[in-house]
């Protein structure tokens, strides 16, 4: 459990990583950025939620982006 301490992401689930991007960057930069289709084609949250949870190296693209997001929103860009 203590390694679980520096990790950023402990304790956010996908789904709330999913809905703050969308309202960050919206779905289609968000699919210009990684080019998965379940942010292109007819995107949503339950979508994306069932690809990347099958998906590791897309939920890990995901979840670099996510931090980025919050690196940006913490330097007030």
């Amino acid at each position: 459990m203590e390694s679980q301490l520096n990790n950023p992401l402990h304790g956010i689930k996908l789904e709330q990583i999913i809905n703050d991007l969308v309202a960050y960057y919206g779905w289609e930069e968000m699919g210009s950025i990684i080019k998965i289709k379940c942010f292109t084609d007819k995107p949503s949250v339950k979508s994306s939620l069932t690809f990347l949870r099958k998906t590791p190296w897309a939920r890990t693209k995901v979840e670099v982006m996510y931090l980025k997001m919050l690196k940006k929103k913490k330097q007030g860009n």
